[in-house]
């Protein structure tokens, strides 16, 4: 029996500033925990930063690397056509940054975006109705969802100007048949969106199930969430529970800083 042979990467930590390296700490962080919760898709979906400054500089995953595997300095820094801007000897998949790309060009606010095909989130992108608001969790994202309907694998140029449109200024955008899509001011705020959007969809699934008829919340509940998930988050956002799942995962997977 082989063991798995090692990646080998090394430290970018002393070529990059240190608003970047915290952004790839952060960032590896967040691809870890996907991993950890079960929303990854093998090597098929990604998860975006924007980097401080003017240009639109980005830092993805090097495709073909499970999510468990990324460390901060494995991530790609690209500009927003997925040109590589550091030397990586892992391939970048430019199809796969179509929808992150749009999305990051179109609003200023996405500093991080999180794309998953999760069973729950395309089964439920997948219903007529999309997300109903029949959970707590529900009502969090029912406040600012949009959908974008199904064009196929989408690594066309030209779907990103209807993409963009449909998403507006929404958070949370159901991609049609295809999966879930968040976006953040930062990755704390895109994860917990993300794990608040994935839970709404799992818990939707499992009521389903059970066959029996579904009990709505009030649409004037949905109208005050903003104000219930501040309240719930002390004014914080993501970063309420980040330090903890950062805790977390440095109990059982720390090389995600290296």
């Amino acid at each position: 029996m082989t063991s798995a042979p090692s990646l080998n990467i090394p430290s970018v930590q002393h070529l990059v500033s240190p608003e970047e390296w915290q952004l790839r700490v952060d960032l590896a962080a967040c691809y870890r925990l996907v991993a950890l919760y079960g929303w990854s898709d093998l090597v098929f979906t990604h998860i975006s930063a924007r980097l401080p400054g003017p240009e639109h500089h980005f830092l993805i995953n090097p495709y073909g690397l499970m999510f468990d595997e990324i460390t901060a300095s494995s991530l790609i820094k690209v500009d927003l056509g997925c040109n590589k801007l550091m030397d990586s000897h892992f391939p970048v998949n430019p199809a796969g940054f179509v929808i992150h790309s749009a999305v990051h060009e179109a609003r200023a606010d996405a500093q991080c975006v999180i794309h998953t095909h999760t069973r729950a989130g395309v089964a439920v992108a997948a219903q007529k109705n999309g997300l109903l608001p029949i959970s707590q969790q529900s009502t969090f994202v029912l406040g600012s969802l949009a959908y974008h309907g199904y064009e196929g694998v989408a690594f066309r140029e030209e779907e990103k100007p209807r993409l963009v449109a449909d998403m507006g200024s929404a958070n949370f955008l159901m991609l049609r048949n295809h999966g879930l899509l968040v976006c953040g001011s930062t990755i704390a705020d895109a994860f917990l969106s993300m794990y608040v959007f994935e839970s709404a969809c799992q818990i939707q699934i499992a009521a389903q199930s059970g066959g029996g008829e579904l009990t709505q919340v009030h649409p004037q509940i949905i109208e005050g969430v903003a104000h219930a998930m501040k309240v719930q988050t002390v004014g914080l956002g993501g970063q309420f529970a980040w330090p903890a799942l950062l805790r977390k995962l440095h109990k059982t997977d720390p090389d995600y800083s290296r």
